[in-house]
Protein backbone atom coordinates (compact mmCIF):
# COMPACT_ATOMS: atom_id res chain seq x y z
CA UNK A 1 0.00 0.00 0.00
CA UNK A 2 2.85 2.36 0.64
CA UNK A 3 4.37 2.07 -2.31
CA UNK A 4 1.12 1.88 -4.08
CA UNK A 5 0.77 5.72 -2.25
CA UNK A 6 3.82 7.20 -3.25
CA UNK A 7 3.88 6.30 -6.64
CA UNK A 8 0.12 7.66 -6.71
CA UNK A 9 1.23 11.08 -5.16
CA UNK A 10 4.07 11.52 -7.78
CA UNK A 11 1.56 10.83 -10.93
CA UNK A 12 -0.74 13.00 -9.26
CA UNK A 13 1.74 16.03 -9.01
CA UNK A 14 3.03 15.26 -12.34
CA UNK A 15 -0.63 15.43 -13.61
CA UNK A 16 -1.31 18.35 -11.34
CA UNK A 17 1.87 19.90 -13.09
CA UNK A 18 1.11 19.41 -16.58
CA UNK A 19 -2.87 20.45 -16.64
CA UNK A 20 -1.31 23.89 -15.00
CA UNK A 21 1.36 23.82 -17.57
CA UNK A 22 -2.01 23.62 -20.47
CA UNK A 23 -3.90 26.05 -18.90
CA UNK A 24 -0.83 28.69 -18.62
CA UNK A 25 -0.31 27.84 -22.44
CA UNK A 26 -3.83 28.35 -23.44
CA UNK A 27 -4.24 31.53 -21.83
CA UNK A 28 -0.62 32.94 -22.44
CA UNK A 29 0.13 31.79 -25.94
CA UNK A 30 -3.90 30.80 -27.37
CA UNK A 31 -6.43 33.51 -25.90
CA UNK A 32 -5.72 37.35 -27.36
CA UNK A 33 -4.36 39.65 -24.10
CA UNK A 34 -6.12 42.53 -25.40
CA UNK A 35 -9.48 40.90 -24.01
CA UNK A 36 -8.71 42.13 -20.62
CA UNK A 37 -9.31 45.54 -21.31
CA UNK A 38 -13.09 44.34 -22.38
CA UNK A 39 -14.54 45.21 -19.43
CA UNK A 40 -11.80 48.04 -17.51
CA UNK A 41 -12.90 51.39 -17.52
CA UNK A 42 -10.31 52.77 -16.94
CA UNK A 43 -9.12 51.61 -20.25
CA UNK A 44 -11.46 53.10 -22.64
CA UNK A 45 -10.92 56.83 -20.32
CA UNK A 46 -6.96 56.92 -21.62
CA UNK A 47 -6.20 58.47 -24.71
CA UNK A 48 -2.90 58.29 -27.13
CA UNK A 49 0.85 56.91 -25.69
CA UNK A 50 -1.27 57.07 -21.93
CA UNK A 51 -3.27 54.16 -22.89
CA UNK A 52 -0.35 52.61 -24.92
CA UNK A 53 1.56 52.13 -21.83
CA UNK A 54 -1.59 51.22 -19.16
CA UNK A 55 -1.75 48.39 -21.47
CA UNK A 56 1.61 46.77 -21.23
CA UNK A 57 1.70 48.00 -17.56
CA UNK A 58 -1.42 45.70 -16.92
CA UNK A 59 0.05 42.69 -19.21
CA UNK A 60 3.11 43.05 -17.42
CA UNK A 61 0.92 42.61 -13.92
CA UNK A 62 -1.26 39.80 -15.29
CA UNK A 63 2.09 38.00 -16.50
CA UNK A 64 2.32 38.57 -20.17
CA UNK A 65 5.71 39.48 -20.22
CA UNK A 66 8.70 41.64 -18.62
CA UNK A 67 8.56 45.61 -18.18
CA UNK A 68 11.01 48.22 -17.68
CA UNK A 69 10.00 52.20 -17.81
CA UNK A 70 12.47 54.30 -18.58
CA UNK A 71 11.88 55.93 -15.52
CA UNK A 72 12.32 53.17 -14.00
CA UNK A 73 16.24 52.82 -15.49
CA UNK A 74 16.80 56.32 -14.52
CA UNK A 75 15.56 55.99 -10.53
CA UNK A 76 17.92 53.27 -10.46
CA UNK A 77 20.71 55.21 -11.36
CA UNK A 78 19.50 58.08 -8.82
CA UNK A 79 19.93 55.13 -5.95
CA UNK A 80 23.01 53.83 -7.43
CA UNK A 81 24.39 57.59 -6.74
CA UNK A 82 24.95 57.58 -11.00
CA UNK A 83 23.03 60.70 -11.21
CA UNK A 84 21.51 64.12 -9.26
CA UNK A 85 17.83 64.21 -8.81
CA UNK A 86 18.24 67.55 -11.09
CA UNK A 87 19.23 65.16 -13.62
CA UNK A 88 16.77 62.79 -13.12
CA UNK A 89 14.27 65.18 -13.31
CA UNK A 90 14.98 66.56 -16.18
CA UNK A 91 15.91 63.05 -18.28
CA UNK A 92 12.18 62.38 -17.11
CA UNK A 93 10.57 65.25 -18.09
CA UNK A 94 12.55 65.09 -21.68
CA UNK A 95 12.46 61.52 -22.22
CA UNK A 96 12.89 60.68 -25.89
CA UNK A 97 12.74 64.04 -26.50
CA UNK A 98 16.14 65.20 -25.89
CA UNK A 99 17.72 63.81 -29.00
CA UNK A 100 21.11 65.99 -30.12
CA UNK A 101 19.62 69.18 -28.33
CA UNK A 102 20.00 68.09 -25.14
CA UNK A 103 22.79 65.49 -25.51
CA UNK A 104 23.85 65.24 -22.27
CA UNK A 105 20.75 63.72 -21.24
CA UNK A 106 19.82 61.92 -24.53
CA UNK A 107 22.55 59.57 -23.62
CA UNK A 108 20.84 58.47 -21.11
CA UNK A 109 18.23 56.90 -23.74
CA UNK A 110 20.87 55.63 -25.85
CA UNK A 111 22.05 53.56 -22.92
CA UNK A 112 18.81 52.23 -21.94
CA UNK A 113 17.97 51.04 -25.62
CA UNK A 114 21.86 49.25 -25.66
CA UNK A 115 21.33 47.65 -22.13
CA UNK A 116 17.64 46.17 -22.55
CA UNK A 117 18.36 45.30 -26.32
CA UNK A 118 21.54 43.33 -25.72
CA UNK A 119 19.31 41.52 -23.07
CA UNK A 120 16.47 40.86 -25.51
CA UNK A 121 14.33 43.12 -25.00
CA UNK A 122 11.74 44.77 -27.59
CA UNK A 123 12.68 48.71 -27.36
CA UNK A 124 9.30 50.61 -27.24
CA UNK A 125 9.75 54.64 -28.74
CA UNK A 126 6.69 56.53 -28.63
CA UNK A 127 6.87 60.27 -29.97
CA UNK A 128 5.13 62.90 -28.51
CA UNK A 129 1.60 63.34 -29.84
CA UNK A 130 0.97 67.09 -30.44
CA UNK A 131 -1.53 69.26 -31.66
CA UNK A 132 0.41 71.53 -33.73
CA UNK A 133 3.02 72.46 -30.84
CA UNK A 134 0.68 71.58 -27.77
CA UNK A 135 1.05 68.15 -26.74
CA UNK A 136 -2.56 66.40 -26.62
CA UNK A 137 -4.25 64.98 -23.45
CA UNK A 138 -2.25 61.77 -22.81
CA UNK A 139 0.86 62.16 -25.75
CA UNK A 140 3.38 62.59 -23.34
CA UNK A 141 6.54 61.16 -25.03
CA UNK A 142 6.81 57.15 -24.37
CA UNK A 143 9.87 54.94 -23.65
CA UNK A 144 10.00 51.45 -22.32
CA UNK A 145 11.31 47.97 -22.82
CA UNK A 146 9.35 45.09 -22.90
CA UNK A 147 10.29 41.49 -23.08
CA UNK A 148 7.26 38.36 -23.38
CA UNK A 149 7.81 36.03 -20.38
CA UNK A 150 8.75 32.45 -21.74
CA UNK A 151 6.19 29.91 -19.63
CA UNK A 152 8.45 27.64 -18.24
CA UNK A 153 10.02 30.91 -16.34
CA UNK A 154 6.50 31.47 -15.55
CA UNK A 155 5.78 28.16 -14.53
CA UNK A 156 9.19 27.70 -12.33
CA UNK A 157 8.02 31.13 -11.16
CA UNK A 158 4.69 30.14 -10.11
CA UNK A 159 5.08 26.58 -9.05
CA UNK A 160 8.32 27.90 -6.41
CA UNK A 161 6.22 30.51 -5.00
CA UNK A 162 2.90 28.56 -3.81
CA UNK A 163 4.99 28.60 -0.56
CA UNK A 164 6.56 31.19 1.45
CA UNK A 165 7.84 30.57 4.87
CA UNK A 166 7.62 33.11 7.36
CA UNK A 167 10.70 33.80 9.44
CA UNK A 168 12.03 36.92 11.67
CA UNK A 169 14.31 37.81 8.58
CA UNK A 170 11.39 38.36 6.66
CA UNK A 171 11.29 42.63 7.48
CA UNK A 172 14.38 44.41 6.43
CA UNK A 173 14.51 47.48 8.32
CA UNK A 174 15.49 47.74 11.56
CA UNK A 175 12.74 46.17 13.94
CA UNK A 176 14.73 46.29 17.35
CA UNK A 177 15.50 42.61 18.80
CA UNK A 178 14.32 39.85 16.32
CA UNK A 179 12.81 36.89 17.38
CA UNK A 180 9.75 34.32 18.67
CA UNK A 181 7.79 34.29 21.77
CA UNK A 182 4.99 32.51 23.09
CA UNK A 183 2.17 33.43 25.58
CA UNK A 184 -0.42 31.14 27.34
CA UNK A 185 -2.34 34.22 27.66
CA UNK A 186 -3.10 36.45 24.05
CA UNK A 187 -2.71 40.30 24.08
CA UNK A 188 -5.68 40.44 21.62
CA UNK A 189 -7.93 39.11 24.38
CA UNK A 190 -6.19 41.66 26.94
CA UNK A 191 -4.17 39.24 28.75
CA UNK A 192 -6.66 38.02 30.42
CA UNK A 193 -7.94 34.93 28.37
CA UNK A 194 -6.47 31.91 28.41
CA UNK A 195 -5.31 31.18 24.85
CA UNK A 196 -1.36 29.94 23.75
CA UNK A 197 0.07 32.14 21.05
CA UNK A 198 3.02 32.69 19.55
CA UNK A 199 4.19 35.91 17.90
CA UNK A 200 7.06 37.62 16.00
CA UNK A 201 9.19 40.37 15.73
CA UNK A 202 11.10 40.73 12.46
CA UNK A 203 8.39 38.44 10.23
CA UNK A 204 5.78 39.52 8.45
CA UNK A 205 2.68 38.74 10.17
CA UNK A 206 2.74 39.48 13.80
CA UNK A 207 1.00 36.24 15.18
CA UNK A 208 2.25 33.26 13.41
CA UNK A 209 0.26 30.53 15.57
CA UNK A 210 -3.04 32.01 17.44
CA UNK A 211 -6.37 30.10 18.44
CA UNK A 212 -9.97 31.99 17.88
CA UNK A 213 -13.85 30.61 17.56
CA UNK A 214 -13.57 30.45 13.91
CA UNK A 215 -12.83 27.15 12.07
CA UNK A 216 -10.61 25.48 12.20
CA UNK A 217 -10.18 27.20 15.48
CA UNK A 218 -6.07 26.81 15.12
CA UNK A 219 -4.58 29.27 13.08
CA UNK A 220 -1.17 29.84 11.57
CA UNK A 221 0.99 31.52 9.54
CA UNK A 222 4.24 30.24 9.50
CA UNK A 223 3.57 28.40 6.10
CA UNK A 224 1.43 30.66 3.42
CA UNK A 225 -0.30 29.47 0.42
CA UNK A 226 -0.19 31.73 -2.87
CA UNK A 227 -2.13 30.42 -5.62
CA UNK A 228 -1.92 33.22 -7.39
CA UNK A 229 -3.03 36.96 -7.08
CA UNK A 230 -6.61 38.61 -8.54
CA UNK A 231 -6.40 41.63 -10.50
CA UNK A 232 -10.13 42.12 -10.95
CA UNK A 233 -12.35 39.63 -9.47
CA UNK A 234 -11.13 40.06 -5.64
CA UNK A 235 -8.11 42.63 -6.67
CA UNK A 236 -5.03 42.52 -4.94
CA UNK A 237 -5.95 39.56 -3.05
CA UNK A 238 -4.45 35.98 -3.56
CA UNK A 239 -6.56 33.23 -4.63
CA UNK A 240 -6.65 30.86 -1.75
CA UNK A 241 -7.36 34.05 0.69
CA UNK A 242 -10.36 34.76 -1.50
CA UNK A 243 -12.00 31.60 -1.22
CA UNK A 244 -11.02 30.95 2.58
CA UNK A 245 -11.91 35.01 4.13
CA UNK A 246 -14.59 35.39 5.74
CA UNK A 247 -17.14 37.78 3.89
CA UNK A 248 -20.35 39.87 4.76
CA UNK A 249 -20.97 42.48 7.48
CA UNK A 250 -18.55 43.68 9.77
CA UNK A 251 -18.45 41.69 13.03
CA UNK A 252 -17.84 43.55 16.29
CA UNK A 253 -16.34 42.53 19.60
CA UNK A 254 -13.97 43.84 22.47
CA UNK A 255 -11.05 44.42 21.05
CA UNK A 256 -7.92 45.35 23.51
CA UNK A 257 -5.56 46.86 21.26
CA UNK A 258 -1.19 46.36 21.92
CA UNK A 259 -1.22 50.09 23.19
CA UNK A 260 -3.56 49.13 25.95
CA UNK A 261 -6.26 50.48 24.20
CA UNK A 262 -10.08 48.41 24.38
CA UNK A 263 -13.11 49.18 22.28
CA UNK A 264 -15.91 47.55 20.13
CA UNK A 265 -14.18 47.14 16.65
CA UNK A 266 -14.20 44.51 13.79
CA UNK A 267 -10.31 44.61 13.28
CA UNK A 268 -8.80 41.41 13.78
CA UNK A 269 -5.56 41.46 15.34
CA UNK A 270 -4.09 38.33 14.48
CA UNK A 271 -4.32 38.91 10.90
CA UNK A 272 -1.43 42.27 11.77
CA UNK A 273 1.26 42.44 8.86
CA UNK A 274 3.91 44.50 9.01
CA UNK A 275 3.59 47.80 7.38
CA UNK A 276 6.70 49.68 6.92
CA UNK A 277 6.82 52.93 8.21
CA UNK A 278 2.93 52.88 9.50
CA UNK A 279 3.53 53.51 12.49
CA UNK A 280 6.79 54.96 13.01
CA UNK A 281 5.84 57.57 9.90
CA UNK A 282 2.07 58.11 11.12
CA UNK A 283 0.68 61.27 13.05
CA UNK A 284 -2.69 59.93 13.31
CA UNK A 285 -4.08 59.50 17.12
CA UNK A 286 -5.80 56.66 15.25
CA UNK A 287 -2.84 54.51 14.66
CA UNK A 288 -0.88 55.86 18.03
CA UNK A 289 -3.65 55.33 20.18
CA UNK A 290 -3.84 51.48 19.08
CA UNK A 291 -0.24 50.35 18.21
CA UNK A 292 3.35 50.07 19.09
CA UNK A 293 5.13 49.11 16.02
CA UNK A 294 4.20 48.86 12.55
CA UNK A 295 2.24 45.86 12.76
CA UNK A 296 -0.86 48.00 12.26
CA UNK A 297 -2.37 46.75 8.99
CA UNK A 298 -5.05 44.11 10.15
CA UNK A 299 -8.03 42.88 8.84
CA UNK A 300 -11.44 42.84 9.82
CA UNK A 301 -14.20 39.61 11.69
CA UNK A 302 -16.82 39.32 9.16
CA UNK A 303 -20.41 38.14 9.73
CA UNK A 304 -20.15 35.48 7.06
CA UNK A 305 -18.36 31.99 6.16
CA UNK A 306 -15.95 32.43 3.19
CA UNK A 307 -16.62 31.16 0.19
CA UNK A 308 -15.52 27.27 0.53
CA UNK A 309 -17.52 27.72 3.67
CA UNK A 310 -20.69 28.44 1.95
CA UNK A 311 -19.93 26.20 -0.77
CA UNK A 312 -18.74 23.40 1.88
CA UNK A 313 -22.12 23.56 4.12
CA UNK A 314 -24.36 23.19 1.09
CA UNK A 315 -22.47 20.42 -0.93
CA UNK A 316 -22.08 18.42 2.35
CA UNK A 317 -25.28 18.44 3.34
CA UNK A 318 -26.46 17.41 0.24
CA UNK A 319 -23.99 14.13 -0.14
CA UNK A 320 -25.45 13.17 3.27
CA UNK A 321 -28.88 13.53 1.92
CA UNK A 322 -28.15 11.78 -1.45
CA UNK A 323 -26.73 9.44 0.32
CA UNK A 324 -29.33 8.81 2.93
CA UNK A 325 -32.19 8.74 0.08
CA UNK A 326 -30.63 6.86 -2.58
CA UNK A 327 -28.96 3.48 -1.44
CA UNK A 328 -32.24 2.85 0.34
CA UNK A 329 -34.42 3.49 -2.99
CA UNK A 330 -31.40 1.63 -4.97
CA UNK A 331 -31.44 -1.18 -3.17
CA UNK A 332 -35.45 -1.66 -3.50
CA UNK A 333 -35.43 -0.95 -6.87
CA UNK A 334 -32.83 -4.17 -7.30
CA UNK A 335 -34.92 -6.27 -4.89
CA UNK A 336 -38.01 -5.21 -6.42
CA UNK A 337 -36.80 -4.98 -10.40
CA UNK A 338 -39.68 -4.33 -12.91
CA UNK A 339 -42.19 -3.64 -9.73
CA UNK A 340 -44.01 -0.26 -9.22
CA UNK A 341 -41.37 1.14 -6.93
CA UNK A 342 -38.90 0.38 -9.79
CA UNK A 343 -40.95 1.72 -12.00
CA UNK A 344 -41.19 4.97 -10.36
CA UNK A 345 -37.74 5.30 -9.98
CA UNK A 346 -36.91 5.07 -13.04
CA UNK A 347 -38.79 7.76 -14.25
CA UNK A 348 -37.44 10.31 -11.56
CA UNK A 349 -33.79 8.83 -12.83
CA UNK A 350 -34.72 9.46 -16.43
CA UNK A 351 -36.46 13.11 -15.95
CA UNK A 352 -33.02 14.53 -13.70
CA UNK A 353 -30.74 13.00 -16.57
CA UNK A 354 -33.33 14.50 -19.46
CA UNK A 355 -33.97 17.86 -18.55
CA UNK A 356 -31.31 20.48 -17.89
CA UNK A 357 -30.10 21.27 -14.24
CA UNK A 358 -30.94 24.98 -14.90
CA UNK A 359 -34.70 23.85 -15.94
CA UNK A 360 -35.60 21.81 -12.75
CA UNK A 361 -33.39 24.16 -10.42
CA UNK A 362 -35.50 27.10 -11.39
CA UNK A 363 -38.52 24.83 -11.33
CA UNK A 364 -37.86 24.14 -7.76
CA UNK A 365 -36.64 27.56 -6.98
CA UNK A 366 -40.18 28.73 -8.06
CA UNK A 367 -42.05 25.92 -6.23
CA UNK A 368 -40.05 27.17 -2.65
CA UNK A 369 -41.02 30.35 -3.47
CA UNK A 370 -44.48 29.71 -3.08
CA UNK A 371 -44.05 28.12 -0.08
CA UNK A 372 -42.48 30.78 1.36
CA UNK A 373 -38.53 29.87 1.26
CA UNK A 374 -35.94 31.89 0.37
CA UNK A 375 -34.90 31.62 -2.68
CA UNK A 376 -31.21 33.95 -2.95
CA UNK A 377 -28.79 33.80 -0.04
CA UNK A 378 -28.94 37.39 1.85
CA UNK A 379 -25.47 37.64 4.19
CA UNK A 380 -27.06 40.88 6.42
CA UNK A 381 -30.29 38.78 7.22
CA UNK A 382 -28.74 35.06 7.11
CA UNK A 383 -31.22 32.33 8.18
CA UNK A 384 -31.31 28.08 7.75
CA UNK A 385 -33.99 28.16 5.60
CA UNK A 386 -32.00 29.87 2.87
CA UNK A 387 -29.91 27.00 2.89
CA UNK A 388 -33.08 24.55 1.82
CA UNK A 389 -33.79 25.08 -2.08
CA UNK A 390 -29.76 24.83 -3.17
CA UNK A 391 -29.51 22.14 -0.76
CA UNK A 392 -31.90 20.19 -2.57
CA UNK A 393 -31.35 21.44 -5.82
CA UNK A 394 -27.69 20.18 -5.58
CA UNK A 395 -28.71 16.49 -4.32
CA UNK A 396 -31.21 15.48 -6.49
CA UNK A 397 -29.12 14.28 -9.70
CA UNK A 398 -26.57 13.23 -7.08
CA UNK A 399 -29.62 10.98 -5.97
CA UNK A 400 -30.57 9.98 -9.20
CA UNK A 401 -27.39 9.08 -10.23
CA UNK A 402 -26.72 6.81 -7.31
CA UNK A 403 -29.66 4.92 -7.74
CA UNK A 404 -29.08 4.23 -11.40
CA UNK A 405 -25.61 2.69 -10.88
CA UNK A 406 -26.61 0.88 -7.20
CA UNK A 407 -29.16 -0.56 -8.82
CA UNK A 408 -27.14 -1.45 -12.42
CA UNK A 409 -24.35 -2.91 -9.98
CA UNK A 410 -26.67 -4.87 -7.42
CA UNK A 411 -28.66 -6.59 -10.40
CA UNK A 412 -25.23 -7.40 -11.98
CA UNK A 413 -24.70 -9.20 -8.94
CA UNK A 414 -27.64 -11.05 -8.54
CA UNK A 415 -27.00 -12.89 -11.77
CA UNK A 416 -23.79 -13.89 -10.14
CA UNK A 417 -22.78 -17.49 -9.64
CA UNK A 418 -22.15 -16.96 -5.30
CA UNK A 419 -25.67 -15.75 -5.52
CA UNK A 420 -27.47 -19.03 -6.67
CA UNK A 421 -25.30 -20.90 -3.91
CA UNK A 422 -26.04 -18.89 -1.33
CA UNK A 423 -29.46 -19.26 -2.50
CA UNK A 424 -28.57 -23.29 -2.60
CA UNK A 425 -27.00 -23.50 1.14
CA UNK A 426 -30.57 -22.18 2.28
CA UNK A 427 -30.09 -18.14 2.98
CA UNK A 428 -32.93 -15.94 2.94
CA UNK A 429 -33.10 -13.68 0.40
CA UNK A 430 -32.88 -10.58 2.81
CA UNK A 431 -29.26 -12.01 3.97
CA UNK A 432 -28.02 -12.78 0.58
CA UNK A 433 -28.79 -8.66 -0.29
CA UNK A 434 -27.17 -7.36 3.03
CA UNK A 435 -23.94 -9.46 3.45
CA UNK A 436 -23.16 -10.54 -0.33
CA UNK A 437 -25.21 -8.57 -3.13
CA UNK A 438 -24.94 -5.20 -1.47
CA UNK A 439 -21.73 -5.50 -0.39
CA UNK A 440 -19.84 -5.80 -3.64
CA UNK A 441 -22.28 -3.54 -5.51
CA UNK A 442 -21.46 -0.88 -2.70
CA UNK A 443 -17.92 -0.81 -3.76
CA UNK A 444 -17.84 1.31 -6.86
CA UNK A 445 -20.00 3.46 -5.30
CA UNK A 446 -17.86 3.70 -2.19
CA UNK A 447 -14.95 4.92 -4.08
CA UNK A 448 -17.10 8.21 -5.40
CA UNK A 449 -17.58 8.99 -1.68
CA UNK A 450 -13.90 11.42 -1.23
CA UNK A 451 -14.97 12.74 -4.69
CA UNK A 452 -18.16 14.06 -3.43
CA UNK A 453 -16.92 14.78 0.06
CA UNK A 454 -14.04 17.18 -1.76
CA UNK A 455 -16.35 18.51 -4.65
CA UNK A 456 -18.29 20.14 -1.77
CA UNK A 457 -15.20 22.87 -1.44
CA UNK A 458 -15.34 23.60 -5.03
CA UNK A 459 -19.36 24.91 -4.94
CA UNK A 460 -21.63 24.12 -7.81
CA UNK A 461 -21.16 27.17 -10.60
CA UNK A 462 -25.15 26.73 -11.84
CA UNK A 463 -26.86 25.96 -8.50
CA UNK A 464 -24.63 29.32 -6.67
CA UNK A 465 -25.58 31.20 -9.99
CA UNK A 466 -29.12 30.69 -9.67
CA UNK A 467 -29.81 31.12 -5.53
CA UNK A 468 -26.98 34.01 -5.41
CA UNK A 469 -25.03 31.92 -3.19
CA UNK A 470 -21.56 33.31 -2.48
CA UNK A 471 -19.43 30.36 -2.92
CA UNK A 472 -16.51 28.87 -4.60
CA UNK A 473 -18.62 27.94 -7.85
CA UNK A 474 -18.89 31.33 -8.94
CA UNK A 475 -14.87 31.75 -9.06
CA UNK A 476 -13.96 30.45 -11.88
CA UNK A 477 -16.37 31.68 -14.62
CA UNK A 478 -16.20 35.01 -13.25
CA UNK A 479 -12.22 34.95 -13.36
CA UNK A 480 -12.49 34.05 -17.46
CA UNK A 481 -15.59 35.92 -17.63
CA UNK A 482 -12.81 38.79 -16.82
CA UNK A 483 -9.76 37.15 -18.23
CA UNK A 484 -8.11 37.16 -14.32
CA UNK A 485 -5.25 35.01 -15.49
CA UNK A 486 -4.15 34.81 -11.59
CA UNK A 487 -7.04 33.18 -10.41
CA UNK A 488 -7.50 30.96 -13.18
CA UNK A 489 -4.18 29.34 -12.78
CA UNK A 490 -5.25 29.30 -9.39
CA UNK A 491 -8.29 27.86 -9.40
CA UNK A 492 -7.20 24.89 -11.83
CA UNK A 493 -4.47 24.15 -9.46
CA UNK A 494 -6.96 23.80 -6.44
CA UNK A 495 -9.60 22.01 -8.35
CA UNK A 496 -6.63 19.19 -9.73
CA UNK A 497 -5.42 18.71 -6.42
CA UNK A 498 -8.68 17.91 -5.08
CA UNK A 499 -9.59 15.32 -7.98
CA UNK A 500 -5.88 13.45 -7.22
CA UNK A 501 -6.78 13.44 -3.50
CA UNK A 502 -9.76 12.09 -4.21
CA UNK A 503 -9.09 9.63 -6.59
CA UNK A 504 -6.47 8.51 -4.02
CA UNK A 505 -9.01 8.45 -0.92
CA UNK A 506 -11.64 6.77 -2.89
CA UNK A 507 -8.78 3.75 -3.78
CA UNK A 508 -8.02 3.38 0.10
CA UNK A 509 -11.77 3.72 1.15
CA UNK A 510 -12.26 0.88 -1.68
CA UNK A 511 -9.66 -1.22 -0.24
CA UNK A 512 -10.96 -1.34 3.35
CA UNK A 513 -14.63 -2.09 2.50
CA UNK A 514 -13.16 -5.17 0.10
CA UNK A 515 -10.00 -6.87 1.85
CA UNK A 516 -9.71 -8.23 -1.27
CA UNK A 517 -8.56 -5.68 -3.06
CA UNK A 518 -5.10 -5.09 -3.14
CA UNK A 519 -2.64 -2.52 -4.08
CA UNK A 520 0.50 -3.80 -3.08
CA UNK A 521 1.99 -6.90 -5.69
CA UNK A 522 3.97 -9.83 -5.37
CA UNK A 523 6.81 -11.80 -6.58
CA UNK A 524 5.03 -14.94 -8.46
CA UNK A 525 1.69 -13.69 -8.87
Amino acid sequence: MTKYLLSRIVRGLISIIIVVLIVMLLIYSCLNKDMIFAQDPTYTKMKSNAREIYKYRQWERYGYLDLVEYSDYLQELLDAGEIDQTTYSEAVLLGIDAGAAYPEYDKYVQQFTEKYESEGYNIEKLQADRAGSKIKDGGNPQLFAQKPIPLAKRAWTYFTGIFTFDNIHKVKEDVGERGLSFTFFDPAYGGEKFSPAIMGNGTQHKYLLYFDSQFPYVHQNFVRINLGASYTVNKGIDVFNTMTDSQGAFKTQMITYPAGLTEESADNLHTAVYAEGSFNDSSSAIIKDRFVDNYTNVGTYKSGFSKVGYSFIIGIISVIMAYVIALPLGMLMARKKDKLIDNLGTIYIVFIIAVPSLAYIFLFKAIGGKFGLPTTFDMTAPTWTMYILPIISLALPSIANLMKWLRRYMIDQMNSDYVKFARSGGLSEGEIFRKHILKNAAIPIVHGIPGSVLGSLVGAIITERVYVVPGAGNLLTNAINAYDNGVIVGVTLFYALLSVVSVMLGDILMSIVDPRISFSTKKGR
